[in-house]
């Protein structure tokens, strides 16, 4: 009798131990490169906390930031063999799977960042979240960082005036082909590495986004930033096609509307933090920001607009045509 009764136990926990591990919930690992008090690194804890809120017992967030697991050269391998499943590296670092989001690279493309966000909610710019799909990779959504401003050792008014400059350019063949264009040569340099090569004379000037240019100090060693507004900074929120399609549909969709809200709410951050950075500048009184002139700004786009054209066949002629009109409510 004892023995059947131990066999009755045995079983009942055998059956219960599937429905005990069924009931875990989901992780996601969320890796991200920069602290937590900037916009990305608020953007990451707010979907933590809103997965937390709708989805607490089903899935879990763990957010990773300031390159605690991987750098963002090294993520997206880790993200394909499963080690990792959210991250939001810049729009710059996928040319290895996609051609098409290097739309974001082109010079003076979009009018100003409400244009920017009209472009990454259309149509067009939905369809490019699944660009890579079949490489393993899907979007979940855009992050601003916001517009860039040129950078140098000398005032930059029109093109002629960065004739034979060397600027830090990130690793992308549109920016590089940017300053080709007006005769100064592009080095494609470590973020880490910009403050001392602009400190030392290395390099003369670099483009970067209001909040970049404040938080790493590069306007203690630029004399001069020209608020050109000529390009964007953003990030892709991207997982793994694999892990995507493994989620239940219903919890895959709530996932996304947190993802909507916490991108939104990171974006407010940003666009704020641009403003208050460029004031912060300013007031510092170590660099001059130039305004141009709607002639000069003219000059500078006429220098840089065959950029567009040169990369157009990986681009697309019609994606490009979509961003354009984007602009159409600046």
């Amino acid at each position: 009798m004892r023995i059947l009764t131990a066999g009755v136990a045995l079983a009942a926990l055998l059956l219960a131990a599937p429905l005990a591990k069924a009931a875990d919930p989901i992780v996601i690992k969320f890796s991200h490169v920069v602290a937590e008090n900037t916009p990305k690194g608020q953007m990451a804890n707010k979907f933590r906390d809103l997965v937390d809120q709708r989805l607490g017992g089903k899935v879990k967030v763990e957010v990773f930031p300031n390159s605690q697991l991987y750098g963002d050269n090294k993520v997206l391998e880790a993200m394909l063999l499963g080690d990792v499943h959210l991250a939001a590296p810049s729009l710059s670092k996928f040319g290895k799977y996609t051609k098409k989001l290097q739309i974001f690279d082109l010079p003076f493309l979009f009018k100003d960042i409400d244009a920017v966000d009209r472009f990454q909610k259309s149509p067009a710019g939905k369809s490019l979240l699944k660009s890579m799909e079949r490489r393993g990779l899907i979007g979940l959504g855009y992050l601003h960082n916001g517009t860039k401003q040129l950078s140098a050792s000398k005032p930059l008014r029109v093109p002629g005036d960065a004739a034979g400059l060397k600027f830090r350019i990130q690793a992308s063949h549109v920016l590089a082909a940017q300053f080709e264009a007006i005769n100064a040569t592009p080095l494609k340099k470590p973020f880490s590495e910009v403050f001392t090569l602009l400190q030392t004379k290395a390099i003369d000037g670099q483009e970067n986004t209001w909040s970049n240019i404040y938080s790493k100090k590069f306007f203690e060693v630029q004399e001069y930033i020209t608020e050109s507004n000529h390009g964007v900074i953003d990030y892709l929120i991207v997982t793994s096609t694999e892990f995507w399609k493994s989620l239940p549909s219903d919890v895959r969709a709530q996932i996304q509307e947190a993802m909507d809200e916490a991108v939104a709410f990171g974006n407010q951050v940003a666009l704020q933090k641009a403003i208050n950075d460029k004031k912060r500048i300013a007031e510092s009184g170590r660099s001059k920001i130039l305004q141009l002139t709607d002639a000069e700004r003219q000059e500078w786009i006429k220098a840089m607009r065959p950029v567009w054209s040169k990369f157009e066949d990986e681009v697309g002629k019609e994606m490009i045509e979509a961003a354009v009109a984007s602009n159409a409510g600046s």
